[in-house]
């Protein structure tokens, strides 16, 4: 299902005052949590598809939790041993999508969690989780802010991605913030120079294109201060920092998804697509270090769900449901690409216990980060 026309140039309205009033320059991060957020219009605000497995449903990508529900079944051995290595039972889930990988916890793990708690923005997309939860009843809310306390496993699949990011560009050798403004009507990149700079120096001197992600660094710290008892784990697509800064990623990660295919033109039909960039990893595990988490460990999507059973049982599995679990860890789908990395709280009420995490257990990369 496509956007609206009519919503898709009151966004653009929106937008462009937004520029006017600053100025005639935004910063990409906030033209992209506009383009992404703003109520009833933004693409994660309206009620168009997002996810599905083909194109043909109206749909434009597909996460993990749809390929299979086998997905759901590995992650909730991660979390039914965190819940019980913390003493806790709930799960707090940020950006739910379709509620997919909420029902597929809820069924594994039963009368383990008392609470399944869904922390979404959307109100189109909290309508369709709810429709899809319904069986579970009270045992599922739906809250828009943190309370100052909170206790359980927190979880993100791919949620880090879609979170605002600031472009950098080397152009002639000088650093500048790349934002957004409007000419002839129509939105265009404008450079600024800048003092901000990637977190490892880019050697060369060759033009350069980059992302920093303030937002998603200061999510986790946010996190980290409020969960008292309880872990984390964070699903996404990404690179420690020494890959995402190579000096050979010289167009950075900025890409758009609608109808399955992907597009690097984030300034066109706004609020039509997804807008996303990969994850530094690097950069999530020391603002939780900073911030008092502990790194339980960070390894590849495929190693992590194969320490957590995910062919368990493929056996008995048909031909098809083979296929999708295959999408799952191969390398040239999501098993290498995405990655997983894990936090556990360190507090004066629940002391470290240094317990290894099963999703960690064989090929542990932390030590790349």
């Amino acid at each position: 299902m496509t956007t609206p026309p009519s919503l898709t140039s009151a966004l653009a309205g929106q937008i462009q005052k937004a520029i006017t009033s600053a100025g005639g320059w935004m910063g990409f991060d906030r033209f992209m949590a506009m383009a992404l957020y703003t109520p009833g219009l933004g693409y994660y605000a309206h009620d168009s598809r997002k996810f599905g497995l083909m194109p043909g449903s109206g749909s434009d990508f597909v996460t993990a939790p749809e390929l299979s529900p086998r997905f759901g079944l590995a992650l909730s051995r991660q979390v039914a041993q965190a819940l019980q290595a913390t003493d806790t039972q709930e799960i707090w889930e940020f950006g739910a999508g379709s509620g997919a990988l909420a029902g597929q916890l809820l069924e594994a793990l039963g009368p383990q969690i008392t609470r399944y708690t869904i922390v979404d923005l959307s109100g189109a997309l909290q309508a369709r989780q709810g429709e899809r939860l319904a069986a579970w009843g009270d045992k599922v809310r739906w809250v828009s802010e943190l309370p100052a306390q909170m206790y359980g496993v927190v979880l993100g699949n791919e949620v880090l991605d879609a979170m605002p990011v600031q472009l950098l560009a080397r152009v002639n050798g000088i650093w500048h913030e790349r934002g957004v403004a409007v000419q002839d009507g129509v939105f265009v990149h404008a450079d600024q120079p800048t003092a901000l700079r990637p977190p490892l120096e880019v050697t060369g001197e060759h033009d350069y294109l980059t992302e920093i992600h303030p937002q998603a660094e200061g999510f986790v710290a946010t996190l980290a201060d409020r969960l008292q008892a309880g872990a984390v784990f964070l699903l996404d697509y990404g690179f420690p920092e020494h890959e995402y800064y190579h000096p050979q990623r010289s167009m950075g990660t900025l890409m758009c998804h609608r109808g399955h295919v992907a597009d690097t033109d984030a300034l066109r039909d706004v609020g039509e697509k997804d807008i996303t960039a990969h994850v530094n990893f690097s950069g999530i595990a020391l603002a939780a270090q900073e911030a008092g988490l502990q790194v339980l460990g960070y390894t590849s999507q495929a190693r992590f769900l194969l320490n957590c059973g995910l062919l368990d049982g493929m056996e008995e599995a048909t031909l098809a449901e083979r296929a999708m679990v295959q999408k799952l860890v191969n390398e040239h789908e999501m098993g290498e690409l995405f990655k997983v990395i894990g936090f556990a709280v360190n507090s004066a009420g629940n002391p470290w216990r240094g317990w290894q995490a099963m999703g960690f257990g064989v090929g542990d990369r932390t030590h790349t980060l």
